[in-house]
């Protein structure tokens, strides 16, 4: 991911609209209109403005940012006109300078043209590919179960809404079962890894008593997948939960990925996990995950977060304090925390480098 520290990168003119197909901002639009009557009025008003002709060249070219062909030819023809008539005192030009305002004013109706059917293909395109990437990871739902789910995900690869991380939280006939992982890379070319994690873990939640198996189901998948590849090297991190039916206790199996953070009141603890080896690496079979069991108070959530929060990097070199942070912020609300967490990275100018991907879930036990 780009750094966001000060300045405007891409991802800040993404955010702003500019660069994802939006119209351009405000100012960009209105400036062809008011440049050309701008220079209108002066030059009616005093003689002395007239050196002030030459800004009227560029009125059609600007236009070319913010306006179709039609719009781009009406103001060229303003120019024109403006240029000929008397009150302005600009209706002495030359054949030559009058040509190359016509001829500009053309060019820009044709290049008007051509932008906008580009733009027009683009959008076309980048709908697709959101369709597409929405269908990988749709959005959770605020509850699945008993267990409420607030995700963020910000990928590293600009234009994608999925790189290599993944997060899903699924409801089956053993209870509700959440993952997030990291595959190798990220980007696009790490979607097809996720696609078949996601495949494996949501097959596998409807078919697997236990979550070890589920564990060894993605690392089978993920092995097979790569073993026609020579010195493929696929592999993913993931750590999976399952909550009790009364919402009481919570089984975390760990894959070589950073472990939940419990937040209770005003505390954040880490989970305590046995590590596992990563998925993908055909270890799991040998050697099965250790899962270990977290009991559960009222109120209490589980925070997960991907390397992208855990890795970022301050000033100092130093990484994000996320547990200190989490402490911090744990009066926020399940629905504003991932969001809180990003704002204070950006706030604090942090370097980060990877996909970001933030899960919160908050088990309630049923009512009566």
């Amino acid at each position: 991911m780009r750094s966001v520290r000060g300045g405007s990168s891409r991802r800040d003119l993404e955010d702003r609209g500019w660069l994802r197909g939006a119209p351009p901002p405000w100012w960009v639009r209105v400036l062809p209109v008011l440049l050309l009557v701008g220079v209108t009025v002066a030059t009616v008003i005093t003689p002395d403005a007239q050196d002030a002709g030459f800004v009227l060249g560029a009125i059609p070219p600007l236009a070319v940012l913010s306006y179709g062909p039609l719009a781009t030819g009406t103001l060229g023809l303003g120019v024109v006109v403006v240029l000929n008539v008397p009150a302005t005192h600009l209706n002495r030009p030359g054949n030559t300078d009058l040509l190359t305002i016509v001829f500009v004013a053309a060019l820009s109706v044709f290049v008007s043209y051509v932008r906008t059917r580009r733009d027009a293909q683009l959008d076309t395109e980048r709908a697709i590919g959101e369709a597409v990437q929405r269908a990988v990871m749709p959005p959770l739902p605020e509850r699945v179960g008993s267990v409420g789910c607030w995700g963020f995900y910000r990928a590293a690869q600009d234009g994608t809404l999925v790189g290599g991380d993944f997060y899903d939280v699924r409801d089956g006939p053993y209870g509700v079962r959440a993952v997030m992982g990291d595959v190798q890379g990220h980007g696009l070319s790490a979607v097809s890894t996720v696609v078949t994690l996601l495949g494996a873990f949501r097959e596998a939640v409807l078919d697997q008593p236990d979550l070890e198996s589920v564990a060894a189901r993605m690392d089978r998948r993920l092995a097979v997948d790569s073993a026609g590849t020579r010195h493929a090297e696929l592999f993913a991190t993931g750590v999976l939960m399952e909550f009790s039916p009364d919402g009481r206790a919570v089984r975390v199996v760990a894959c070589g990925h950073p472990a939940p953070v419990l937040l209770q009141e005003r505390q954040a603890v880490e989970v305590t996990v046995v590590p596992g080896p990563p998925l993908g690496l055909g270890l799991l079979d040998a050697d099965t995950p250790k899962g270990v069991t977290v009991t559960l108070g009222p109120g209490d959530r589980l925070f997960l977060a991907s390397d992208g929060v855990w890795e970022a990097r301050g000033a100092d070199d130093a990484f994000y304090p996320l547990r200190a942070r989490l402490a911090d912020l744990s009066g926020t609300a399940s629905t504003e925390l991932p969001s809180a967490v990003w704002a204070d990275l950006v706030r604090h100018a942090y370097d980060i480098r990877d996909d970001v991907s933030m899960l919160v879930l908050a088990p309630r036990p049923p009512g009566p």
